[in-house]
């Protein structure tokens, strides 16, 4: 094959694509969820107008892993609709998941990706289409800040032209100033802000959950050779 055929073949063939990004990769910029969360949710009522019943709610967000697999799930507590949920990251999709755990025991999934805002926020949106009642749900975050996040719900039965919201959540970092941004160290585990101590041969590290501090535990080992290799690159793109 002449040299010219040759470079004629390669730029018609496919690029390959690149390496599968890790879970806990993919899932860094929901650090921010990690912790103990105060919402307030108030329902759309029928026309669009704002219902008197609003609720108050709690929601802690932890890591959790399992072998390479990564994940956060949600705990909630006085919300009316929800028990718990997990996030992940579909590697084959490349796409994000949530299934949550509705508060009578039904479970609901859903699926999207995650896309900049008009300004500096991160919108997650998740959508599911109803097996029985055809009717498509949207499920939104969107990062404001690192110790605020809104989410909603927005449905559109099977026929209708647009989506309606049918409730949104105020969500902030408990006990934690608006104005404070966190200046801490690192998680050793997720990246994200590190808030407690854990000690490995006379040596201190941070994480940032019980699940970061579970993983570290289980093999200390592995997550100090990622860390020191990140500061290391970190440091000669300083050069």
């Amino acid at each position: 094959m002449t040299p010219t055929l040759y470079l004629l073949v390669a730029a018609m063939m496919p690029a390959a694509d690149p390496a599968p990004i890790t879970a806990r990769e993919a899932l860094k910029p929901f650090n921010l969820f990690v912790g103990k969360w105060k919402g307030t949710g108030v329902p759309d009522g029928p026309g669009g107008s704002k219902a008197k019943e609003f609720w108050t709610e709690t929601v802690e967000w932890t890591w959790q892993f399992k072998g390479d697999d990564a994940w956060l799930t949600a705990a909630f507590d006085k919300n009316p609709k929800y028990k718990s949920a997990e996030l992940r990251y579909l590697r084959d999709k490349k796409l994000f998941a949530m299934e949550f755990v509705h508060a009578d025991g039904g479970k609901s999934r859903y699926q999207g990706d995650l896309t900049a805002g008009k300004g500096k926020e991160q919108i997650l949106t998740l959508e599911r289409t109803d097996d029985d009642t055809k009717t498509t749900e949207r499920f939104v975050f969107t990062l404001l800040h690192h110790n605020r996040y809104l989410y909603r719900l927005d449905a559109k039965p099977a026929g209708a032209a647009s989506f309606t919201r049918q409730y949104q959540v105020g969500v902030t970092k408990d006990a934690e100033s608006f104005a404070n941004v966190p200046q801490g160290p690192e998680c050793i585990v997720s990246g994200g802000a590190g808030t407690s101590r854990v000690v490995h041969n006379g040596k201190t590290y941070y994480v940032c959950c019980s699940g970061c501090r579970d993983a570290f535990k289980d093999d200390p080992e592995k997550f100090i050779k990622e860390y020191e290799a990140k500061q290391k690159k970190d440091a000669d793109k300083k050069k």
